[in-house]
């Protein structure tokens, strides 16, 4: 169904940068906007995936395909 548009270092970065936004909640629960952090599951599921949505709309591939 969706085709993999996502590089191996793409992803890593991905998952990293969502689950440390989604840590920085936890640390910070009661600040200011802290429900921003939740966009974090953004990155962290296409990571996981290897499907960004907006990489296909623009046609870009970080990913090695034949």
């Amino acid at each position: 169904m969706f085709t993999t548009n996502e590089g191996t270092l793409d992803r890593a970065l991905r998952v990293i940068l969502g689950a440390a936004l989604i840590l920085g909640y936890f640390l910070n629960p009661g600040g200011a906007y802290s429900w921003l952090y939740w966009l974090g599951i953004i990155p962290l599921a296409t990571g996981l995936i290897g499907w960004c949505p907006i990489y296909s709309i623009f046609g870009v591939k970080t990913c090695k395909t034949k």
